[in-house]
């Protein structure tokens, strides 16, 4: 009679060795040297692993590596609230948010009481900055003016090593390549999180007035109809050090408007909930801001022509409704 008994595969032998194991030998000394990709596939080999991959001070630790302002009082309080802590932080918001639809069929949830914005720019892959602020959101001032959000303080600077130099194209390239942001909106009523600027920088430039340089991150809310902008603002003399004096995210539509709070928050909800998060090269980045760009100029080209002829028109009638008074008049 043959044996039909077949023999164990490769993955239930590995299971049964990290079964034989220690659970504190397999968390310290394996599981704690992990990224974020390789703990979360090894989650996926049995029920044990699962446990011990989930645990939340594992996904805390590589949270708060990689975006330092999480180890802030109040984003701990607010990553506490929401089922998963860290892990459903770190799938909500790596990589990039990206494009969604802004049709559903549910309606619209009702804007939270406030917004958790968690910043960190980076410096040649080091964080030189990082800041939780609350944003307010059910204010008057804020559902109505156009959504503006800083994340430095009036006169505060961030120093950095580059130094200016005359050759402007050179330095310009070097900001654009070592400076990075990242820059987390959390919904604690919602619980979810979106990260909604570009890792890397799609444009660098001197201001047309006021010749600051500006590196703009733009991560694409809507389906090309709407963009989330983070701008950094740099400041200095050649010769001296680069000083980063302001950083600030706006959303704006095709038509180069900048959305309200009310818009802005919606189109934020709606994007946590449904977008996609997915990893951009830099070349396409630039290429979708591009993009985006030349329809901004399209529209405001056909705007402006529009306002042209309606105002070429607006003076034909007036000169019409005049002889015609003239007329009526014996003139």
């Amino acid at each position: 009679m043959s044996d039909t008994t077949s023999p164990p595969s490769e993955k239930t032998q590995n299971t049964s060795i990290l079964a034989a194991l220690h659970s504190d030998i397999i968390h310290a000394h394996i599981l704690k040297r992990l990224d974020a990709a390789t703990l979360a596939s090894a989650a996926s080999v049995s029920s044990l692993m699962h446990r011990l991959c989930t645990q939340e001070d594992l996904w805390r630790q590589i949270c708060t590596a990689t975006w330092p302002s999480l180890r802030d009082p109040i984003a701990r309080r607010v990553v506490s609230t929401i089922p998963g802590g860290h892990r459903s932080i770190y799938s909500d918001a790596f990589p990039s948010l990206h494009h969604f639809s802004l049709h559903s069929v549910r309606p619209p949830p009702p804007p939270p009481e406030e917004l958790i914005s968690a910043v960190d720019i980076y410096y040649e892959g080091r964080p030189v900055f990082s800041r939780v602020k609350r944003i307010e959101t059910q204010k008057d001032w804020f559902l109505s003016s156009p959504l503006w959000v800083d994340a430095l303080e009036p006169n505060e600077m961030i120093p950095t090593t580059l130094k200016f130099t005359r050759k402007e194209e050179k330095w310009l390239k070097q900001l654009e390549e070592s400076l990075s942001v990242s820059w987390i909106m959390v919904d604690p009523t919602g619980k979810r999180a979106a990260n909604v600027s570009s890792r890397r920088a799609v444009l660098a430039r001197r201001h047309w007035l006021t010749r600051e340089v500006e590196v703009l991150y733009a991560a694409e809310m809507a389906r090309e109809r709407v963009q989330c902008v983070v701008k950094i603002t740099c400041g200095g003399k050649v010769g001296g050090e680069v000083h980063v004096r302001e950083v600030n995210l706006v959303m704006e539509d095709t038509e180069g408007r900048q959305l309200s709070g009310k818009e802005g928050v919606a189109i934020l909800q709606r994007g946590m909930e449904c977008g996609v998060r997915k990893r951009v090269d830099a070349v396409r980045e630039k290429e979708r801001f591009q993009k985006f760009t030349c329809l901004m100029k399209e529209s405001r080209e056909r705007k402006f022509r529009w306002e042209k002829a309606r105002d070429l028109l607006s003076t034909l009638f007036a000169l019409l409704a005049c002889l015609f008074f003239c007329f009526l008049a014996g003139f």
